[in-house]
């Protein structure tokens, strides 16, 4: 077995700088740049390395996953040792980090890619066509010609960005396609393609998603080069499309700056791979500290409501363009860590035909979706509980596999002197925790909310009595149904006076009274709790939460999932007009900012 790979040999040169603030500038995004007029007087380099990239990634790869292969036109290869090399890298690269910022100083015209054809003597099996190539016409012009006399000879192609229409058009002959950005593939068979993210993997013919769950931020130029290397590999060693995008995804979250992994070394690791570290990993990173969690779940029902208070027709498209504006902030990454999707929103598409969720992914934010049904009476009461349990474990494999990380469930109980009934309350906890556990078992974090609604007359005492009331037999029941907390988020309510009693609670009361409350029931070993606004004003929900958070510290990571508190001011600033659409996206990115700067306290 022989791979000839065609691509070229780059050399990545990393420079690690102070943190002091000189010498930086900030754009308008908000990226630091570095003002390249310093001098060593001024700013000192930490460290400096260099790495081989581009197809020199791709060789090592397939070379410690025991495949015999080679670059064209280049004597680069592997030994025990690591890289031995005599001919010089076609391109080099710059990477400086600071500030846990990188900033990428590369050529602007890379060195054009050569063929030289193989002898008749060297059979070459595959011939493997590199990210890093940069093709004209008669290098492929000389691969077409080559192929047309080595019948036997397979071709992968690596296609990104629609950037190379002849290359599209070789691609035509290929066995196997990595697609990376690449919205148009006319008549190609999806058994031969495998699109690629730095973040995910995505085989189409399975419609099999593997999510990559750590990236190192110096690594990801490679990252690219060590999937598609591990999935060639793992294909020509006769691995399924399942081990070989698993096997991508241990390269990826397990290689250094300095090496990847050999082959022995992908399987121990993939074969020890434990589902609930992966669980608990996804949890930990939904409740990462200064961001909260974006609630865009409203159902239909709700999302009608809330237009119908402005006039706007509840139709497909205002709902597509009222959420856009959410997805759509500039840096809604630095200060959400997921978000919660309806179902059809994470069907639907950006507007450049990318799904939502990937777009999201590609944002390094976790999506979530609400899979609960809504609320139905309770043995012909007053009360409610939460349907949805039926299909619900079809509903959560599709969504898993749609990329969906996350999902949420909602019971809702209203007090009144008799209310809610310790028998409402024991089956609506049980419910949540058969969610919980079906969840996990799905590979998906459940977030449990079981709301105490912010409505009625009731006390601030009552409040805190009914409140710790739930979180004892819902806990009770998460351990009954052996959920595994650590993988698990508990999105709450503050604990408040009713709304119509007649005096209010202050920010301090709701503070110290939600604190007690969470301290008194919440395991320690909980991996995060989160709050909802529940019917509090913009300003309200954020004054309390500042409260609760000066009531810390606490044993699990605390911050918000807001759904109104955040879009509010954006609804009605956007009132259904899209030239709208620029205020509204400022009068949200202002309530994300207050939010998270208030866990910051």
């Amino acid at each position: 077995m022989n791979i000839l790979i065609v691509g070229n040999v780059l050399k990545d040169v990393y420079l690690n700088l102070d943190t002091r603030s000189d010498d930086f500038e900030t754009d308008s995004s908000d990226t630091r740049w570095l003002n390249l007029s310093f001098n060593t007087s001024t700013h000192h380099f930490f460290g400096r390395s260099s790495n081989f990239g581009g197809a020199a990634v791709s060789l090592e790869v397939l070379s410690k996953m025991g495949v015999p292969s080679s670059i064209s036109g280049s004597d680069f290869c592997f030994n025990d040792d690591g890289p031995v090399k005599s001919s010089p890298a076609s391109t080099y690269r710059y990477i400086l980090s600071a500030d846990g910022g990188v900033t990428y100083f590369v050529p602007s015209e890379f060195s054009r890619t050569q063929f030289i054809a193989p002898t008749n003597d060297t059979p070459v099996d595959y011939l493997y066509l590199d990210r890093s190539a940069d093709f004209g016409e008669e290098t492929i012009s000389r691969i077409s010609a080559f192929l047309n006399s080595s019948p036997n000879t397979k071709l992968v192609v690596y296609l990104k960005n629609n950037e190379n229409p002849a290359l599209l058009g070789l691609a035509h002959r290929a066995d196997l396609i990595f697609a990376e950005n690449v919205t148009t593939l006319p008549d190609f068979p999806a058994e031969k393609v495998v699109f690629v993210s730095a973040d995910q993997l995505s085989y189409l013919e399975s419609h099999e998603k593997i999510t990559i769950e750590r990236i190192d931020t110096l690594t990801h130029l490679s990252a690219y080069s060590i999937m598609a290397g591990t999935i060639l590999g793992g294909f020509v060693l006769g691995k399924t499309v399942e081990e070989s995008l698993r096997l991508a995804r241990v390269n990826i979250e397990n290689s250094t700056l300095n090496s990847v992994l050999s082959l022995s070394e992908l399987e121990a690791i993939n074969e020890n791979f434990n589902p609930e570290e992966n669980l608990e990993l996804i949890a930990a990173n939904l409740v990462l500290p200064g961001k909260g969690i974006l609630a865009a779940d409203e159902s239909g029902g709700s999302i009608e409501k809330k237009f119908a208070q402005l006039n706007i027709p509840d139709t497909f498209e205002n709902r597509h363009d009222y959420r856009n504006l959410f997805f759509t902030t500039t840096d809604l990454e630095r200060y959400v860590n997921g978000i919660i999707l309806f179902d059809e929103t994470a069907r639907d598409f950006m507007d450049d035909g990318e799904s939502i969720v990937d777009y999201l992914i590609s944002h390094r934010i976790i999506p979530g979706i609400k899979v609960d049904q809504g609320l139905e009476s309770w043995q012909g009461t007053e009360e409610k509980y939460t349907k949805g349990l039926d299909g619900l474990e079809d509903r959560l494999k599709e969504y898993y596999a749609m990329g969906l990380r996350f999902a949420k469930w909602r019971a809702a109980f209203n007090i009144t002197d008799s209310t809610p009934s310790d028998e409402c309350i024991a089956e609506n906890c049980r419910i949540l925790a058969e969610y919980a556990y079906r969840c996990q078992s799905a590979g998906l974090v459940p977030i449990v909310e079981p709301e105490v609604v912010y409505d009625g007359y009731y006390t601030l005492d009552r409040s805190v009595s009914v409140t710790g009331k739930i979180l004892r037999a819902l806990f009770t029941e998460l351990s009954n149904w052996h959920v595994n907390l650590r993988a698990c988020i508990l999105k709450v309510n503050m604990v408040l006076a009713g709304k119509q009693y007649e005096t209010g609670s202050t920010p301090e009361e709701v503070g110290r009274a939600t604190a007690e409350v969470l301290k008194n029931y919440v395991p320690k070993d909980l991996a995060g709790v989160v709050f909802l606004s529940g019917g509090q004003t913009v300003e309200q929900a954020t004054d309390n939460l500042a409260a609760v958070i000066k009531n810390g510290p606490f044993a699990w990571p605390v911050t918000f999932s807001f759904a109104r508190a955040l879009q509010d001011p954006a609804l009605f600033t956007w009132q259904g007009n899209n030239d709208n659409a620029e205020e509204a996206k400022a009068a949200f990115k202002a309530r994300l900012v207050a939010n998270t700067d208030v866990l910051k306290v």
